[in-house]
């Protein structure tokens, strides 16, 4: 095996598992295509993990289970030693994965006809789970500033005090920007959903993957009376390319907003694990520090290998944020303002699987989003594809007097 190294352990993030036709929602592409789009690394889980999930197998008795103590000591003992931040187990409730817990809230908080504040461009399926529910989504915008965001508070403040908003959907670490929340954004944020009477649901999914500066801070960590409106959803699924693993936990520190949210779970039929749920989460929280460990390298230096490329040699396109997850928020509009025509293009033209930026709303239709979670041979693959893909576009696209001298531009 080759790859990163962590505690004498040395884990392969150099080849990537086959996935080509197989179920997997990601490589359902076509022949000579390369899908670098969906939140899902190419990189195969931590072998502690399908170890304990192995020895599950050899079980041969898949009957009804809950979790235990040790599943949520695990979740504690995680967040503690990797977050500085340890939530009281009687704090969780199971679920089976942060989107279907979203759903479920949105559905057991307020009623059909509310606002649910979001902060766009943002995670997709935040709208899916709102409007598929009856709700309104409600975006305050983020504010672009230069080669970052920012939440604009007063804009902020002004949709939370409407009278029919009853929830806001935080993404913590933000998805697609990258973007990590320092403790006093969070603690404006929590303070102004206490004023309004607002519940404060925080997905932290991509919480264990910040590349870069502070840590993120895990909303429960707030101190009360901030907490008491809060929701944390976490998983072990970003983390550790578990997505169809299926288990999250919600960390409610109020227990009488734990009771509804535990009541709306199992009213909805989420809160059951499945048959490998928890010996997977068990044992990425108990055994996988040392992968993840080797895991965020490799994902700094493909981080910084795509962005020198990028700045180097494709005209036209800007990468903003970044200092969390493994997907790079790229601006084009250099070139467009119709993110899905261009992302369209690249495809035909290249094979490269791109996200439109547009499916996150906000000012994402001028945004492409990259996955970089991959081997640096496919990494670089897709690299020259875009930057083959990109010159085409301007050929085919820009007319020679609306361009500008090309500046690079460093990070």
């Amino acid at each position: 095996m080759s790859g990163e190294t962590a505690n004498g352990q040395t884990y392969d993030f150099r080849h990537a598992p086959d996935r080509r036709g197989t179920a997997s929602v990601k490589w359902d592409v076509g022949e000579g295509e390369l899908p670098m789009w969906i939140a899902d690394m190419d990189f195969a889980t931590a072998p502690e993990i399908v170890e304990a999930m192995r020895r599950k197998l050899d079980l041969g008795a898949f009957g009804y289970e809950e979790p235990r103590d040790d599943y949520r000591q695990a979740v504690a003992d995680w967040y503690a030693t990797q977050h500085d931040a340890r939530p009281q187990t009687d704090w969780m409730v199971f679920a089976t994965g942060v989107v279907p817990a979203i759903s479920s809230i949105v559905r057991r908080i307020g009623h059909v006809g509310d606002n649910v504040v979001v902060e766009a461009p943002v995670y997709n399926i935040f709208y899916n789970s709102i409007e598929n529910n009856g709700r309104h989504a409600l975006s305050s915008d983020l504010k672009r500033d230069g080669d970052s965001y920012n939440i604009d508070f007063d804009d902020l403040e002004a949709k939370l005090s409407n009278p029919l908003t009853t929830l806001m959907i935080l993404c913590n670490p933000h998805n697609p920007i990258g973007k990590v929340w320092t403790r006093n954004e969070l603690e404006h944020t929590a303070r102004l959903c206490l004023k309004h009477h607002v519940i404060l649901l925080s997905d932290e999914i991509h919480g264990d993957l910040v590349l870069s500066g502070p840590d993120y801070t895990p909303a429960f960590s707030l101190k009360a009376p901030l907490n008491r409106q809060i929701i944390s959803l976490v998983s072990p699924s970003k983390t550790f390319n578990l997505a169809a693993l299926h288990a999250a936990t919600a960390i409610v520190p109020d227990p009488d907003l734990r009771a509804q949210v535990a009541r709306g779970l199992n009213t909805d039929e989420v809160a059951e694990p499945n048959l490998l749920a928890l010996d997977g989460t068990i044992a990425a929280y108990n055994e996988g520090r040392g992968w993840r460990k080797a895991l965020i390298a490799q994902l700094r230096s493909n981080r910084e290998n795509a962005r020198d490329f990028i700045d180097r040699n494709i005209e036209g396109l800007s990468i903003v944020g970044g200092q969390a997850t493994y997907l790079m928020w790229i601006d084009v509009s250099a070139l467009t303002d119709d993110a899905d025509a261009f992302t369209d293009e690249i495809r035909r033209r290249t094979g490269l699987v791109l996200s439109s930026g547009s499916v996150y709303r906000g000012d994402g239709n001028r945004f492409i989003r990259l996955n970089f979670a991959c081997p640096p041979n496919m990494l670089a693959d897709g690299l020259h594809r875009l930057g083959t893909g990109t010159k085409a576009y301007r050929s085919t696209h820009i007319k020679q007097s609306d361009r500008s001298p090309y500046k690079p531009r460093r990070f």
